[in-house]
């Protein structure tokens, strides 16, 4: 009798710890990639920590910094191109069709474009530096930009690490498309 409830018990324990490692697991692949919101909310927590901003000031702060992410990551968009079906991208790979070269309008066209976004992006800092004069010192204007610049830096290097990885793919099987990538600009430049 006591084997037998031994044995359901540890049934019960071994079935409800997979259905928990389950329910672990899809809530893992959920959370993988935040949302661009949830992204500005962990963003907008972390200066809030990094000024040690008090209750009242957060509360100001916080509407304010919110809308100078926004108004930046839209800038940061303004020449990116909407990305291309999966489909169509594998085709291309398939066929391997190399693309054409920029023409000399085409490069002109975007050199423009970045000088737009810069021009824009810097009238965007501008007017949101007056708006954080007005809660924030001067000391912790600057910690908030260095911390920007901070935080740029690491997700230039993580978007560096990852580049040319497919899903999936381990660490250094991305670097003969980045090898071809370099072969490509090289022969652009001359």
């Amino acid at each position: 009798m006591m084997k037998k409830f031994m044995y359901v018990a540890l049934a019960t324990l071994l079935i409800g710890s997979q259905l928990s490692l389950s329910a672990q697991n899809k809530a893992n692949q959920e959370k993988k990639r935040p949302t661009p919101e949830q992204m500005m909310q962990i963003q907008t927590n972390q200066m809030v920590r990094a000024l040690m901003l008090d209750d009242a000031t957060t509360a100001k702060f916080t509407p304010i910094y919110q809308k100078y992410m926004k108004e930046l990551r839209e800038c940061r968009m303004m020449n990116i191109k909407p990305r291309v079906k999966k489909e169509a991208t594998q085709d291309a790979e398939a066929n391997k069709t190399p693309k054409p070269a920029m023409t000399d309008a085409d490069i002109a066209k975007m050199l423009k474009g970045q000088f737009a976004q810069s021009r824009k992006m810097l009238d965007i800092r501008e007017k949101y530096y007056n708006e954080f004069s007005k809660i924030l010192s001067q000391k912790q204007i600057l910690k908030l930009y260095q911390q920007e610049k901070s935080n740029a830096s690491k997700f230039k290097k993580e978007f560096d690490r990852r580049k040319g990885q497919k899903p999936g793919q381990k660490p250094g099987q991305g670097d003969r498309q980045r090898q071809q990538k370099q072969h490509v600009q090289h022969h652009l430049q001359k």
